[in-house]
């Protein structure tokens, strides 16, 4: 790999950690910053068990209210892998979620739930830096026993 190459897909991970770590601040407006903007063209999110969101203001209204209704979040990426294609670059990883919602009266925390999702962000090179252009996330289904015991009948 070039020390260009090396440098974009260095920028580009960054470009994706700092996504992650603005939703776990809840700062909305490193999220728009970090979206293209209409200049560049459509930009498009899949959050898990939604529809596709199109535009600047869908996407970005989808992020206020998963943050207006998360008291807490956090995520540990793994399996991060960059592709790049001159000014367009690919990130794969798995989004290992905790998350809480509100809590109940005289809790200080809502309950935590663990969230394993795959994602799919599509970032472009602009001169303000790499931008998302897409993001899709897919919830990842567990596998239980009972599947394997139907898979090997006795």
């Amino acid at each position: 790999m070039s020390d260009a190459a090396r440098t974009d897909s260095e920028a580009v991970e960054q470009a994706n950690t700092a996504f992650y770590e603005a939703m776990e601040r809840g700062d909305f407006e490193a999220i728009s910053d970090l979206w293209l903007d209409e200049a560049h063209g459509g930009i498009s999110c899949v959050h898990p068990g939604w529809p596709v969101l199109n535009g600047r203001g869908e996407v970005l209204r989808s992020y206020a209210l998963i943050m207006a209704n998360t008291d807490y979040i956090q995520f540990f990426l793994t399996d991060v892998k960059v592709s790049l294609a001159g000014d367009t670059a690919l990130v794969t990883c798995t989004e290992n979620i905790l998350s809480g919602g509100p809590a109940e009266e005289g809790a200080d925390l809502g309950p935590l739930v663990g969230q394993l999702v795959v994602a799919t962000n599509v970032f472009r090179r602009t001169a303000d830096g790499w931008r998302i252009w897409s993001h899709h996330g897919s919830p990842v289904l567990a596998e239980t026993g009972e599947e394997e015991a139907d898979e090997n009948p006795a």
